[in-house]
């Protein structure tokens, strides 16, 4: 049998664990809460492709005419409003989960784009926006031109 020292030091835990298990276990959540309407915020995909800017934005539970998105400037901003069901009394609620009201969501475009040219979807809530670059900023191609050699 062999024996093993003990070293107090090996059953401590350091500062920054113990923070990470209180805040694990805290009140606090973690971004995964961010999808809810009403208090988060509308998550988005944003790509570009060689002549648009693509925006995927999930909005569950709302209508496609409950969504305004304008731009301004630089900036795309899309507001929804998740209106709540009237017909049920606060009284008659067992448990209330779901936010409802106002949400919106302002996202800088890294490129100028033709507002008066997009296109806008909505299906199964997920509004899928096309802005098209505007023409100063496409992608052309410069010829690089070699000197021809001196002989030396």
């Amino acid at each position: 049998m062999s024996m093993i020292r003990w070293d107090p030091g090996r059953d401590l835990m350091s500062l920054r664990q113990a923070m990470d298990r209180l805040m694990e276990g805290s009140f606090v959540r973690p971004s995964g809460f961010t999808l809810e309407l009403g208090g988060g915020i509308i998550p988005v995909d944003m790509y570009q492709t060689a002549n648009a800017i693509v925006i995927k934005a999930a909005l569950p539970g709302i209508k496609s005419d409950e969504v305004d998105v304008s731009i301004t400037g630089d900036t795309l901003n899309i507001k929804a409003e998740r209106k709540e069901d009237k017909e049920i009394q606060e009284k008659d609620y067992i448990r209330k989960e779901n936010r409802y009201g106002v949400v919106a969501r302002s996202i800088t475009l890294p490129v100028e784009v033709q507002p008066d040219k997009a296109e806008a979807s909505f299906d199964n809530g997920v509004l899928t926006l096309s802005l098209p670059k505007s023409g100063k900023v496409q992608p052309q191609q410069i010829k690089i031109q070699t000197k021809p050699k001196s002989a030396e």
